[in-house]
């Protein structure tokens, strides 16, 4: 059986650097990702917590399909995608968690 998936955007504080990833259960990632359970990944090492962007999918293989083409793109494509659904780059932590 299929289940879904999301993609999901994680930046820092000053906005420098991107994480973009791909998971089955977006709440338990990205509280992963909050409380540095990895301590020695990307994420962690560059300290990006702050979710700016998610979408969530019906398949795992068309959200996995969907986080390799927006890495390939560039910082500016990242960028543009991320002002599409939030112009103010607030933090969706709290918007996941009731989600």
């Amino acid at each position: 059986m299929e289940s879904g998936g999301a993609v999901y955007i994680l930046t820092n504080f000053t906005h420098t650097t991107f994480y973009v990833g791909v998971t089955s259960d977006l709440l338990f990632r990205i509280k992963e990702h909050r409380e540095k359970v990895y301590p020695n990944s990307f994420s962690a090492k560059y300290n990006t917590t702050k979710l700016v962007y998610f979408c969530s999918y019906t398949s795992i293989e068309e959200a996995i399909a969907e986080e390799k083409r927006i890495k390939g793109g560039s910082r500016a494509k990242k960028i543009k995608l991320i002002n599409s659904v939030n112009p103010d780059w607030k933090d969706f932590w709290e918007v996941v968690k009731e989600w």
